[in-house]
Parts: structure tokens; C-alpha cells; sequence
């Protein structure tokens, strides 16, 4: 069997996508989609479903009010600096192994 460019096209003729056909609510005069309740008001059909919840404001924050989350770690800070320097200096080098290429990895 041939897996011609033609077959590769009418196999994907059925992937198009179809754009959100939203309506207009007579009631609240928003947009929502077909036969599904309108989450503004509640309503379905003409029938009150359920009451919507009032969104309540956020706190509006004075700009420059914003603070800074700082890590502390108390044990960085009572070691002294050759400690430091000689506790990354034990650590081995990280990269590649010395295994040949195309072996796999492992």
C-alpha cells in the first residue's frame, strides 16, 4: 500500500477546527454558549437554577507595599568562608562519564 499525499490530506480533511458558536442570553444580553445555564444569573430556560455568588473586591494594596520574601538560613551563616570554600571544592565533577559514544549511556 502507497502512503500517497492524498491520503495524508483526506485523512486530515476531518481535523479542521470549528469556531465557538456563542449566543447572545435575552436576559442578561451576555454571551454564552448554547444549551448551558448563564453563570451571571443562574437562569436556564427561563428557570432560576441556582444564585450566582457576588464576587467580592480584592484588597487594593498601596503600590509599593509589596514585600520581599527573603530565605534565611542561619546555618550558611555560621560557617566560616574556607569551610565553604572547602565543602564545594569536595564535590565531585558533574557531566558526562567516560563511556565510549554509542553505547547506550548507561
Amino acid at each position: 500500500m502507497r502512503h500517497t499525499r492524498a491520503h495524508t490530506n483526506n485523512r486530515r480533511s476531518h481535523h479542521a477546527l470549528s469556531a465557538t458558536k456563542a449566543v447572545k442570553d435575552k436576559e442578561s444580553g451576555k454571551l454564552r454558549l448554547p444549551h448551558r445555564l448563564d453563570e451571571s444569573t443562574g437562569m436556564y430556560r427561563g428557570k432560576q437554577l441556582f444564585t450566582p455568588k457576588v464576587k467580592q473586591p480584592k484588597d487594593k494594596r498601596a503600590p509599593g507595599t509589596h514585600h520581599e520574601h527573603v530565605h534565611e538560613t542561619p546555618a550558611d551563616e555560621s560557617k566560616p568562608a574556607e569551610a565553604k570554600a572547602a565543602e564545594s571544592a569536595g564535590k565531585g565533577k558533574k557531566g558526562r562519564t567516560n563511556q565510549r559514544s554509542g553505547t547506550g549511556g548507561n
